[in-house]
């Protein structure tokens, strides 16, 4: 029986994105030999975090209440709101500090192939934002992949219907980097989006 168990915890560890079963095992075994406490502290935390976080009914991330603390944050900026593909791209923004604004959350991107359209993304939910606020610039944060730039170019012609301003963020040479070591793609969008030097 305990072999069976054992063999289940470590199949269930297998499910994190990167965890092989040689990983699995030694994380199953290490909580077994020397940290039972925090095995079952993280039972307890995954347990209540699974039942208990849903998706804001406004901008789709993470929360546990029916507004998120972004959107609930009346010293936000709501007629800003920035479209990324997942929570883990709000906590990228966020630690920028740069954006003061509101977010939406595609939760994936478009993708006809593995059957993503609109719906699976709520982009209805999306576009009942921009009917019912005032919103006076969305800016596109997907990412630079073939799927990111055909999400861009579906919402740009989804908002432009209502006449609001779209942005996207930019890409090109990061801070730091060296020129001979940047890829030729990056390369030309940064030459091709370049901008005017204010004096």
């Amino acid at each position: 029986m305990a072999e069976n168990l054992l063999e289940e915890l470590v199949e269930g560890l297998r499910c994190l994105p990167g965890v092989g079963r040689k990983s699995a095992q030694r994380m199953a075994l290490y909580l077994l030999e020397r940290n039972r406490r925090g095995g079952e502290k993280l039972a307890q935390v995954l347990s209540d975090a699974m039942s208990r976080i849903e998706h804001c009914k406004q901008c789709k991330n993470f929360t546990e209440s029916e507004l998120c603390e972004i959107c609930s944050n009346y010293k936000r900026d709501a007629s800003l709101i920035c479209v990324v593909e997942s929570p883990a791209d709000v906590l990228a923004i966020e630690n920028s500090g740069a954006f003061e604004g509101h977010y939406f959350v595609l939760m994936g991107q478009l993708s006809p192939l593995d059957g993503i359209g609109p719906e699976e993304l709520g982009l209805d939910t999306f576009e009942t934002r921009l009917q019912s606020q005032q919103i006076r610039e969305v800016i596109l944060a997907t990412s630079s992949t073939i799927e990111g730039e055909a999400t861009a170019h579906y919402l740009r012609e989804l908002i432009e219907k209502y006449q609001i301003p779209v942005t996207r963020i930019a890409q090109g040479v990061p801070i730091g980097g060296e020129l001979e070591y940047i890829d030729s793609g990056t390369l030309a969008r940064s030459i091709n989006e370049r901008r005017k030097i204010e004096y």
